[in-house]
């Protein structure tokens, strides 16, 4: 389990496919994340949890499923790409922004990077799949950063959402870097996912 409060920008050092081009391994750069890193490790690269094989003095190693590819930006990591890196939670850490399982439920594509004094004002575009998720002032990851949804609005492919990233946010993730088109990782509050499946399985029911 992470929290959302990035650690460090990492680097992807190498992104290798395997022979079928379905699975692949990253090795990702983050002296910070690897200071006390082992085998079998959860690391959160950009919201992805991912489980560490190897590392070296400020390099890990992790294997990345089909499923992930498909479902995340990890198809478009390659070297030199900057990403967000934090290490699972600890019993006795604090929880500074909210529960993130570091699953991710897709992808969504900033639409508005608009500054303001003080924040930047960013608007998200998400299909269908993950609109109902998104709600006003409810917590959201992105890049598997936490953040507040300021407001939503439903479209006819899906909904925009407006995020507000302070100056602090900017420095500290790879959202200081994104721009319009910028595709970045959503995972929705876990408690809007368990809600969904209590209320599908009571209609059952009923």
């Amino acid at each position: 389990m992470f929290t959302g409060i990035v650690e460090e920008r990492g680097e992807v050092v190498a992104l290798d496919l395997a022979a079928d081009g379905a699975d692949a391994r990253v090795t990702v750069r983050g002296p910070k994340v690897t200071g006390d890193v082992h085998h079998g490790d959860s690391i959160a690269v950009s919201g992805v949890c991912l489980t560490v094989v190897a590392s070296t003095a400020d390099t890990f190693t992790a294997d990345v499923m089909s499923e992930t590819l498909v479902r995340t930006t990890a198809r478009d990591w390659a070297p030199g790409r900057e990403v967000n890196l934090e290490r699972s939670m600890t019993p006795e850490g604090r929880m500074g922004g909210h529960v993130v399982q570091g699953h991710v439920d897709g992808v969504g594509t900033v639409v508005a990077r608009t500054p303001h004094p003080g924040y930047d004002e960013f608007r998200i575009a998400v299909g269908n799949e993950l609109a109902p998720y998104i709600a006003g002032k409810g917590a959201v990851a992105v890049d598997g950063i936490s953040l507040t949804v300021i407001d939503v609005q439903d479209t006819p492919s899906g909904a925009e959402f407006t995020l507000g990233i302070i100056p602090e946010t900017r420095s500290a993730t790879t959202l200081g870097v994104a721009q319009v088109g910028t595709t970045v990782n959503i995972e929705a509050d876990v408690m809007a996912k368990y809600v969904e499946r209590l209320l599908t399985f009571r209609s059952r029911e009923a």
